[in-house]
């Protein structure tokens, strides 16, 4: 492709046009770099990342979607227990996202509580 549009480029009677294919060419590369490039190493780079994070007991989530724990942490692969005595061994790069929960607080479980009982009250003087 390339070689057809230097031919038409140096078939043209004018080399003002061959000096305006120059730029173009510019604005491909960058259109090209900032839409593939630039993200895949952004991505690259997170994935680095989060394996690197991910350290005995954490929980994570396979790009297969198997759930388990680490319980092993070797040069090229995890240990991952997805059930009591059930162990797999997959390679660092299988490991798609780490889980994090959140803890639930006492006194958010006793305000749940509390509004339980009172639908319960009003439902009960009701009927």
């Amino acid at each position: 492709m390339l070689g057809m549009l230097t031919s038409l480029a140096a078939s043209s009677s004018s080399s003002g046009s061959s000096l305006s294919f120059i730029p173009i060419l510019i604005l491909f590369a960058g259109v090209f770099y900032f839409l593939l490039i630039r993200p895949q190493q952004r991505r690259a780079r997170q994935q680095r990342s989060l394996i690197e994070s991910v350290d005995v007991g954490d929980e994570v989530m396979t790009i297969g979607g198997i759930f388990g724990t680490v319980r092993a942490v070797e040069d090229d692969a995890f240990t991952v227990e997805v059930a009591p005595g059930v162990d797999l061994r997959v390679s660092k790069s299988a490991i798609a996202r780490k889980l994090f929960y959140e803890d639930v607080d006492e006194d958010d479980e006793d305000e749940d509580e509390d509004q339980d009982e009172q639908a319960g009250n009003q439902a009960g003087d009701q009927a």
